[in-house]
């Protein structure tokens, strides 16, 4: 790494997203700048500015182009249009090097022709069918870039821009992942009121409705009837994400006053409570009804949990069905994986050290920074010299 680190000296690497904190693309932003800047490359992050209808706009792009119908109006072209100017004219673009993170900035590419420079559109959703509308309108931006990435190939779009295919990764040494004692554990457990006396069934994410938290509840009781458990949904909310208010209420309403089922708002920057949440749990649950890559199944996989999680989007690229967690379908189907687990402690723990192998393999931020590098580097070759 430190090879390819100082064949990018002197150049710039500016990522662009739309937010700090909350969301995937911010975390694995918050562990890779500073690792890049430690490797000698001049790595920099910036977020552009929005308001609320801003991005209640870009939030209806985001589930629009994982394929819910949702109308695009004129209204929405108007303030997207209007947000994505003012950024165009205010933001500060030093990078030799633009890397440009999801839908929300991918206008600021109209620089291009007065900057030159480089351009990348990373891609974090699952784009393979989208509402043609929304993806109509977005297409004219992306196709400016020099190159695209994806996560996997399944996510991708046919272009006429060069693509790279990098999966997003954990950092196993970040207070998220890194081992924590089980006085650690215990004191979280404690913090938040829930009690060690039956299994922990838990799910991860932000409030929204792709996540499908009201449909975890739903398989969460199913379950119940026969096996004494307990849920923790824990989770946060972005900043671009005006919806997840609204998500949790839903969740508070239809969680009720069941003492088994717990709702945690975790603030951002919470990551050892993530951690220890994680590592109390008897099965992490990934109910996402859409999905760009979830890498709290890699954290979870991490930590050696069986998980039970949706065949959508990146996951199946973490849980090989049967060998490191199990796919489930629907809610019916998230039910019978969880009973099949708490039913059969030994598999459970078998999926979980297979898992954690998987994720030392592939999903690990070492892996990313290197394939990081040396597509920055590849935008200096023909088409026809470097692949990824």
């Amino acid at each position: 790494m430190r090879l390819l680190a100082k064949r990018l000296s002197g150049r710039v690497i500016q990522n662009i997203n739309s937010t700090f904190s909350g969301g995937g693309v911010a975390e694995i932003l918050q562990r890779m700048v500073p690792l890049l800047t430690e490797l000698g490359v001049d790595a920099r992050w910036s977020v552009i500015k929005g308001d609320m209808p801003f991005f209640e706009v870009t939030k209806k792009i985001h589930n629009t182009l994982h394929g819910r119908p949702d109308p695009f109006t004129q209204q929405d072209i108007s303030i997207f249009n209007e947000t994505s100017r003012k950024n165009i004219e205010e933001h500060n673009l030093v990078g030799d090097i633009i890397f440009v993170h999801d839908p929300q900035p991918v206008a600021l590419v109209e620089r291009k022709k007065e900057l030159g420079k480089k351009w990348i559109w990373r891609c974090h959703i699952d784009v393979s069918k989208p509402n043609e509308e929304v993806w109509s309108f977005l297409q004219p931006w992306v196709l400016q870039y020099d190159a695209s990435v994806f996560s996997a190939p399944a996510f991708s779009r046919s272009l006429p821009i060069r693509q790279f295919l990098i999966s997003p990764s954990i950092d196993p040494l970040s207070d998220k992942n890194r081992e924590l004692s089980r006085d650690t554990v215990d004191a979280v457990l404690a913090k938040y009121k829930i009690p060690g006396d039956k299994p922990i069934i838990l799910q991860v994410s932000r409030f929204d409705y792709l996540k499908d938290p009201v449909g975890v509840i739903q398989a969460f009781r199913q379950v119940k009837r026969s096996i004494a458990c307990r849920l923790v949904l824990a989770g946060g909310t972005a900043t671009d994400d005006p919806e997840s208010d609204k998500v949790l209420a839903e969740v508070m309403e239809r969680a009720g006053n069941d003492p088994d089922i717990h709702v945690l708002l975790i603030p951002p920057g919470s990551d050892i409570e993530i951690n220890a949440l994680q590592r109390a749990a008897a099965i992490v649950l990934q109910k996402s009804l859409k999905e760009g890559f979830a890498l709290t199944v890699s954290e979870a996989l991490w930590k050696e949990k069986a998980v039970v999680a949706s065949a959508v989007g990146g996951i199946p690229l973490q849980v090989q069905n049967k060998f490191t967690g199990l796919l489930s379908h629907g809610i019916e189907g998230t039910a019978y994986a969880i009973r099949q687990l708490l039913g059969n402690p030994e598999y459970a723990r078998w999926l979980g050290k297979n898992g954690k192998e998987h994720v030392k393999n592939n999903f690990l931020i070492t892996r990313h920074l290197k394939e990081y590098m040396l597509l920055f580097l590849a935008l200096d070759r023909p088409e026809d010299v470097i692949y990824l």
